[in-house]
């Protein structure tokens, strides 16, 4: 079956194979592309919905395997799994593909790599979509995630990978039959050497959330998100049920940035997969205002 997208790679700062769907645009008036970035235990894959979507509006749309995620290499320091070093990778890519800005849109983690790379080199990111995060977190979704990220799980079957990740997963999706906790398994697991389905992430992206201990659950990027959103066009999208991005802290986001726009996912924890219609009617809009 073909895919909507071409495999594209780049090599980072300090050597690694990284890789991104590369999705083509249609035909029209050019645009500036989208950089989509996944979260802390995800893949380009979460975007296998939305980004076909996008391509179709006039977009390039570029998903990446951030380092040590799906086809990308693992890093054989654990340390450099972090969002500054994350940064670092998605300036490469842009640099070897030939592109000066961007829009981005980061889901989790992926958004707060978008903060550093405002932080970083704020020029290249001409626009922002943020998926259910925020400069600061609530301790309870952060704590819920990093229970199990880089746990040793036993899966000998499809079967079990979709219990497992309905077991993670179902605060944020309630009342989801099998057939979506199938498809949400094919997202996060690949099939290893011997045949039975295992996690698309290298365990020691952990290690730094570890040695970190309690300040990690606590993160303040306040100024990286103060410089996010000044003078460019911003969007927030949140689940309405999200343990990660309480409401106060959105309400406290849209305080700080009072021209970014919002919108809220009803009856979806952390994260929306922006397919939702609220999600995806606010991006379109947002996107057809971008440059």
């Amino acid at each position: 079956m073909s895919t909507p997208y071409a495999d594209r790679r780049w090599t980072s700062p300090d050597g690694l194979s990284l890789y991104a769907r590369d999705y083509a645009p249609a035909d029209g008036p050019a645009k500036l592309p989208v950089i989509a970035i996944h979260g802390l235990t995800r893949n380009s894959a979460d975007f296998d919905a939305i980004a076909p979507l996008i391509a179709a509006s006039g977009r390039r749309v570029l998903a990446i395997d951030v380092r040590g995620r799906g086809l990308s290499d693992r890093a054989p320091d654990p340390m450099t799994y972090q969002p500054p070093n994350y940064a670092k990778d998605v300036l490469a890519l842009m640099q070897q593909a030939g592109i000066e800005r961007a829009i981005f849109l980061g889901t989790s983690m992926g958004g707060l790599i978008t903060m550093a790379l405002a932080a970083i080199k704020s020029r290249v990111v001409a626009g922002a979509i943020i998926n259910d995060v925020g400069p600061e977190v609530a301790k309870e979704g952060l704590a819920r995630i990093a229970a199990y990220t880089g746990q040793p799980v036993e899966i000998h079957s499809w079967a079990d990978a979709r219990d497992y990740v309905r077991r993670n997963n179902a605060v944020a999706f309630p009342d989801r039959d099998d057939a979506f906790w199938d498809a949400f398994a094919r997202r996060c697991f690949r099939e290893g050497t011997e045949g039975t389905p295992v996690l698309d992430y290298d365990p020691d992206i952990a290690v730094p959330i570890r040695t970190a201990g309690a300040k990690a659950l606590v993160p303040n990027l306040w100024p990286f998100f103060r410089r996010l959103t000044r003078g460019r066009p911003t969007l927030l999208v949140r689940g309405g049920t999200s343990d990660l991005l309480s409401e106060d802290i959105a309400a406290r986001m849209r305080k700080a940035a009072r021209k970014m726009d919002y919108v809220e996912v009803p009856d979806i924890g952390h994260a929306p997969m922006l397919d939702e219609p609220e999600a995806r009617s606010a991006i379109f809009q947002f996107l057809a205002e971008a440059p």
